[in-house]
């Protein structure tokens, strides 16, 4: 089965300002900790040097992780428990975009 994409986050170093320009450009709401609401896809803004990551949702983000070294790919972090909130791990493919794996069962987030 393709792999969905089911999170992204967008950085910037003035979290204040970013979440300003989401809410004002596209009528996004954002909590305290950054999470996004009205998007259409779950997102968050995060206080960080500019960046952007795509969450993709896989079985396995170890196994994944592992295929994405055999096709090109660089693991910038292997698989990494966040309790209580989501299992990840991220990769930059041949081009250098970093990415991100959600590892995932039943089309829901595993959450240790």
């Amino acid at each position: 089965m393709p792999a969905p994409i089911v999170f992204f986050d967008i950085a910037g170093p003035d979290g204040v300002q970013q979440k300003a320009f989401y809410s004002e450009v596209f009528g996004w709401n954002t909590d305290a900790m950054g999470n996004i609401d009205g998007a259409g896809l779950k997102g968050a803004l995060r206080r960080d040097p500019a960046a952007k990551v795509l969450y993709l949702g896989v079985p396995d983000v170890t196994a994944a992780l592992k295929q994405v070294e055999t096709s090109g790919g660089k693991i910038v972090m292997p698989r990494f428990e966040v309790k209580g909130v989501v299992v990840i791990g991220l990769f930059t493919d041949p081009a250098g975009n970093t990415m991100g794996l959600v590892e995932m069962k039943d089309g829901n987030p595993v959450i240790p």
